[in-house]
């Protein structure tokens, strides 16, 4: 069975044996944590930080989480919320008047944490390159029309729910949307979690590594056909798309992409998102309201998602799972957010798998933190 470093709460045992079948069977390097009422019961790793199995994965060994970045943004939107300097019920043009062209005078903040804004994508094809420049993206979106009125309909926005929401951000604030999360919500939580990663860490981030149906890290970002995360293998224009060694090159470290250049690990994504299992407060660090918080799971869409192909329940930023919430990253990463337990799980691993295809990697982590809850 493979080595597992860190600490576990004997009540988690099933947590630890649950990553270590994980690694020993699909997994490279990975780690797992569960946070209860906003304290760390579980933080652990093991493995490789690299393909060829030659760096062990350490503490603070942090890699690509993809689309799991997504709840730190829609942290941030759920945070100005909370501090009235954010309507979620607003236009977005009330705080970024040039989105209003085209049609979208009506798309409210809310659609878009929601996915139901009409923007799931960008018109013409997008390259990793494109998305570097964010007045150039930015502008590309505000100048977009909607694929269906505001609100009727749900696609999930892969990568334009965290442009739309960061501009929205810097404009209220005057700070990227990195900054600020770096600022306000990683710092005074002490987690380890970046949204343009300074070159300083670049020693400690693991590549993410293709599946193996894709050896070679040109695996594409597209639609998923089921189930959580940015996307699956396509065939797709290849001078197009988001490819997997596009997140392990330097230029995506730097930029800032709120919806999928977070890096960080398991205890950094459970130690910011306990906030929210634990009423805004954790850890001594006051950031929302009660109120403030259950906005996250406050129902906006229930029905199909043209994208994903398959029935979701979207709150604000979030997907809602029976009294849970949360959402996962391209290729397996998972965070959890269950405000009646009082218990935040979360799951990063550096081995992509293919999606729908019977990845239940970051699954077996949840069922075996509820196992531990009794």
């Amino acid at each position: 069975m493979a080595a597992i470093q860190g600490t576990c709460d004997e009540r988690f045992k099933a947590v630890r044996a649950a990553l270590a079948e994980a690694l020993d069977t699909d997994d490279v390097g990975a780690c797992a944590a569960v946070y209860l009422d906003g304290e760390p019961v579980v933080d652990i790793w093991g493995g490789y930080a690299d393909a060829a199995r030659t760096i062990a994965w350490e503490p603070d060994t942090i890699t690509i989480v993809w689309s799991t970045t997504k709840t730190m943004t829609a942290l941030c939107a759920l945070v100005l919320a909370d501090r009235g300097e954010l309507d979620l019920a607003a236009p977005v043009s009330r705080y970024w008047p040039e989105f209003a062209a085209a049609g979208k005078q009506d798309v409210q903040v809310r659609h878009v944490l929601a996915h139901t804004s009409g923007l799931p994508d960008f018109d013409g094809p997008v390259t990793a390159g494109d998305l570097y420049d964010w007045p150039a993206v930015t502008a590309r979106l505000a100048a977009q029309a909607p694929r269906w009125p505001p609100g009727t309909a749900a696609g999930y926005h892969s990568l334009t729910q965290g442009f739309i929401v960061g501009e929205v951000i810097r404009r209220i604030t005057g700070r990227a949307l990195g900054v600020f999360f770096a600022e306000e919500i990683a710092g005074p939580l002490g987690a380890d979690f970046h949204i343009g990663l300074p070159a300083e860490h670049d020693h400690r981030v693991s590549p993410v590594i293709a599946p193996p149906s894709s050896p070679s890290g040109d695996w594409v970002a597209a639609p998923p056909a089921a189930g959580l995360g940015a996307g699956a293998p396509a065939q797709a224009d290849p001078g197009a798309g988001i490819r997997v060694s596009d997140g392990n090159s330097l230029a995506w470290r730097r930029a800032e992409i709120p919806s999928a250049s977070g890096f960080g690990n398991a205890r950094s994504v459970a130690a910011v998102q306990s906030v929210l299992a634990c009423g805004g407060t954790a850890r001594g660090v006051r950031l929302l309201s009660p109120a403030g918080c259950a906005l996250a799971r406050q129902e906006q869409y229930r029905g199909f998602d043209q994208v994903l192909g398959t029935t979701m329940r979207y709150g604000m930023g979030y997907a809602i799972f029976d009294r849970s919430y949360g959402w996962g990253g391209w290729g397996g990463s998972l965070v959890l957010i269950d405000p009646e337990a009082r218990m935040t799980v979360s799951y990063v691993m550096n081995q992509m798998l293919d999606q729908g295809l019977g990845d239940y990697r970051a699954l077996s982590i949840v069922v075996a933190a509820y196992e531990g809850l009794g």
